[in-house]
């Protein structure tokens, strides 16, 4: 399941077909059966409601996958502050230490920025290898700085290396955070159920030919938005690390 919503024309298209086929079933259960005018009337209220239900989840679903896309951009504009920021108080170490922290603090970054724009899995395993071994060394010459000459000053130094460090772990748990799988499989049912229920009230199979892909094309674009947003790395609207870049910039000017 987690692999197919990191593919939102794949859920796009499973979801159309599969409404389509649930429509079509709702439809031939119906095929010669009467409806008394009552019985139609509360049929009517029933598919209203769970119509209802399904746009209700349907717009909360969605507002939890732009909560988790903003979070996302937040943490991007933090991780460039974070960094951008230890950056200059580096300058407060030991010449050669400054330039060595300057030296990968610069590499840091592009790896950042390398996070954000793979898609290639076996790529991401190599940024974030290679990631934290920059924070290892980062870390170590701040430990050596502090070892050797402890000072408040020093302190400041150690604390913008941490909030550095920090912010990639908080990055980094934002693009985990995903829509649950409970919620999908929800959202599914109700899906399932509301095409049933409108093919049953087809009462021409002929005639409501062209009323069968309605509702299963407009539910189909809503999962697809909502699988594209809430994947970080597969759909088409992605964060783009656009601070860190504009970092990195000023960072090789400087």
């Amino acid at each position: 399941m987690d692999n197919l919503l990191n593919y939102p024309l794949l859920v796009f298209a499973l979801s159309f077909f599969t409404l389509c086929l649930s429509v079509v079933i709702g439809a031939l259960l119906r095929r010669g059966k009467a409806q008394e005018k009552s019985t139609h009337e509360n049929y009517s209220i029933i598919l209203a409601a769970t119509l209802t239900l399904l746009a209700l989840i349907i717009g909360f679903s969605f507002s939890m996958a732009t909560n988790r896309y903003d979070q996302r951009k937040n943490y991007e504009e933090e991780e460039a502050n974070a960094i951008g920021t230890e950056y200059l108080r580096a300058d407060l170490l030991p010449a050669a230490k400054a330039e060595r922290v300057h030296l990968l603090l610069r590499k840091y970054t592009d790896q950042r920025i390398l996070f954000y724009e793979t898609r290639d899995t076996k790529q991401l395993a190599q940024i974030n290898a290679h990631t934290a071994q920059l924070q290892t060394e980062l870390w170590s010459v701040v430990v050596e700085s502090a070892a050797s000459r402890p000072a408040p000053i020093i302190a400041l130094v150690a604390s913008g290396m941490n909030d550095v460090l920090n912010s990639q772990g908080y990055t980094q748990a934002a693009w985990w955070n995903r829509i649950p799988i409970a919620a999908w499989l929800l959202m599914a049912s109700i899906a399932i159920c509301c095409s049933l229920l409108v093919g049953y009230d087809i009462r021409d199979m002929k005639a409501g030919r062209i009323l069968i892909p309605i509702l299963p094309l407009i539910v189909s674009i809503s999962f697809f938005l909502i699988a594209d947003i809430d994947s970080p790395r597969a759909g088409a609207i992605r964060v783009n690390p656009q601070n860190l870049i504009s970092l990195a910039e000023s960072l090789s000017a400087h």
